[in-house]
């Protein structure tokens, strides 16, 4: 069994998910929080309560890995600055834990939950609700967002770091 901690980065808003499971076995939804910060404070006060944020959850519920969305380009240079700040504080907590990182690009995570890379986040939303035997949604979006990461780990994750070993062993032999 593996659990895993997703991780949606953002400053005001940061979800998280854990997920419990095996690939092509059922899956197990343990926790999922939003850690907030005010907009108002200052960036470091902001990344400081995120750190906290993901020390708690990791103390709580133990994760074997962290995955953590890849930030992508965005149009709005502001909004991708605080997401990448706040998915390098999600991936120094984790290595300070000792725990490996994971990163996934949303458009993996949409197509290992809904099939598609294009899907709409009521797509993400609902399929994750489905996935994980809830009887309710989860709220608010990035707490969903970051239960999709879990679970994309989860089918996709063993199978990457398998691609990736191979790759890395080729490179050295040339």
């Amino acid at each position: 069994m593996l659990r895993v901690l997703g991780v949606d980065p953002g400053l005001t808003r940061c979800g998280f998910g854990i997920v419990e499971g095996r690939a092509g076995r059922a899956l197990t939804e343990v926790g999922h929080g939003v850690i907030r910060s005010a907009a108002t404070e200052d960036v470091g006060t902001r990344l400081a309560a995120l750190a906290a944020g993901l020390d708690r959850a990791i103390a709580t519920y133990h994760p074997d890995v962290v995955a953590v969305e890849r930030v992508f380009s965005q149009h709005n240079v502001r909004t991708v600055m605080g997401t990448a700040q706040a998915a390098g504080v999600a991936i120094l907590v984790a290595t300070m834990a000792g725990l490996p990182v994971a990163l996934h690009t949303p458009s993996e995570v949409k197509a290992a939950v809904t099939g598609s890379g294009r899907a709409d986040k009521p797509q993400v939303t609902t399929m994750v609700t489905r996935l994980l035997g809830l009887a309710a949604p989860p709220s608010p979006a990035d707490a969903a967002d970051a239960l999709a990461l879990a679970i994309c780990h989860i089918w996709r994750g063993g199978a990457q770091a398998r691609l990736d070993r191979a790759l890395s062993a080729s490179r050295a032999d040339r």
